[in-house]
């Protein structure tokens, strides 16, 4: 698109190059491509080793992490024992799957886990998945 001025044509453009940007932009995304799988999900809690384990789907729907104090988090929301029950049912309440996926901290007190293994059934859910990292070779 040229400018004419008194008839005269000068080859001056007035679009801006958006070839710089485009560039940045594809930058951007490569970077974000790279960093976003590397980037822990859910609370960050140190997860028993298991020799045999099937794998996790990749985004689960309802997710109960408990942290080495007895913190309770429910899809990244802080939870109480008195208002677990009643979130637990409200995640269900949308969720497609109605499986639980248990991520407790490995130096958690078995008898904390025991006590809310039963506030989960109490809640009507019956498949409880427990997530622990893959041990690679065999303890004896």
């Amino acid at each position: 698109m040229g400018v004419s001025i008194a008839g005269k044509e000068e080859k001056y453009r007035s679009e801006p190059n958006v070839v710089p940007l485009c560039d940045v932009l594809l930058v951007l995304l490569i970077i974000f491509m790279i960093v976003t799988p590397l980037v822990q999900k859910g609370i960050d809690v140190k997860l028993p080793s298991a020799l045999n384990t099937v794998n996790m789907p990749d985004n689960p729907e309802v997710v109960l992490a408990i942290k080495k104090d007895g913190t309770l988090y429910v899809n990244q929301d802080k939870a109480t024992v008195e208002n677990l029950q009643t979130m637990l049912e409200e995640a269900f309440m949308t969720a497609k799957e109605k499986k639980l996926y248990l991520r407790a901290d490995q130096e958690l007190e078995y008898g904390k886990i025991v006590d809310l293994i039963q506030i989960i059934k109490d809640a009507g859910i019956e498949v409880v998945g427990i997530i622990a990292e893959k041990k690679t070779t065999r303890a004896d």
